[in-house]
Formats: structure tokens, sequence, C-alpha cells
């Protein structure tokens, strides 16, 4: 091999991603290698949570006292509330859409009254818009998901009180 080629040949390992090349002809024998460049980014650092400084204790006031008759009301209240409540579940896994489109208003809020077979959110699964309707009258308490969000199958969506 020439002078001339060995050089050719080394241009064209530079100019490659090859970090060695190895010719052997006869008795002769040559070997190439080319140093690789490794970038070695650098490691994410992430900062350590900081403790905020001790805040000063904090004295609570004296308890009012509760007679025996105020408790169990207060209960039934909470268990009457929780019982008149229903939560309306996603019945598909998809994206979690409030409206029909991003200009027009979402088909319920907070406070809306429903009914059954209205449509209260669409649901996009694999590219089709799915409007979920409901199947029960009550008020709208509460959205626990937000807009254009994933949703699993069988995820809370809405609170409804009963009516």
């Amino acid at each position: 091999m020439e002078y001339k080629q060995i050089q050719e040949l080394i241009k064209m390992i530079n100019k490659s991603s090859i970090s060695e090349l190895s010719i052997k002809d006869g008795e002769f024998e040559i070997t190439i290698k080319q140093e690789t460049n490794t970038i070695i980014s650098p490691a994410q650092v992430y900062a350590a949570p900081i403790a905020a400084p001790a805040a000063p204790p904090v004295v609570a006031p004296p308890a009012q006292s509760v007679t025996a008759t105020e408790a169990p009301k207060a209960e039934e209240k909470s268990q009457a509330l929780s019982d008149n409540l229903h939560t309306v579940k996603s019945p598909m896994i998809g994206t979690f859409y409030r409206s029909s489109a991003p200009d027009k208003p979402p088909f319920v809020n907070v406070g809306d009254e429903i009914k059954p077979g209205q449509a209260i959110c669409i649901v996009e699964a694999m590219k089709l818009f799915n409007e979920i309707e409901s199947e029960i009258s009550g008020k709208i308490v509460k959205v626990l998901v937000d807009d254009a969000s994933p949703i699993e199958y069988d995820q809370p969506l809405f609170l409804v009180e009963l009516s």
C-alpha cells in the first residue's frame, strides 16, 4: 500500500464515525484508530428540598365544647350530604373535554342542573369524539378533571348532588 492511499484512508476515517480500521494484505498490515470524542453531558442536578425555617409553635385557641346533641346532628348532616352526592365516572380511556370545541362554552358548569340524556362532556378516544351523557338528574357540585386532560376508565369526572 502506498503512502498516498494511507493518507486517503486516514482522511476518510476522520470524516466517518468509524473508530478503528484494520487492513491486512499479505505481509502488509495496518491498523488506523480514531480517537472518539465522547461528549459527557452534565448530570441533571436536582435541588434538594430546603427545609423551611422553624416556625414558632402555634397555640390553638381553647376548643369550644360541643354538647352531646350537637355532635350527632353535624355527623348526620355530613352523612346526608355524602349520601346525596353521586360521582359521574368515565366510561372509557381517552382525553376529557368540557366543550365541543375550544371556542364553545362548556357543556356544564358548577351549579348547573343536569338531567338524564344531557351531554355533560366529550371523551376523545382514538380520534373519535364520544359525547358522554348524564344518567342521572341533579346539580353539578364539582368538576374533578381539567379540560384536555388524559383520563382513565372509571376515573371520577363530576360530583353531582342528586335531585
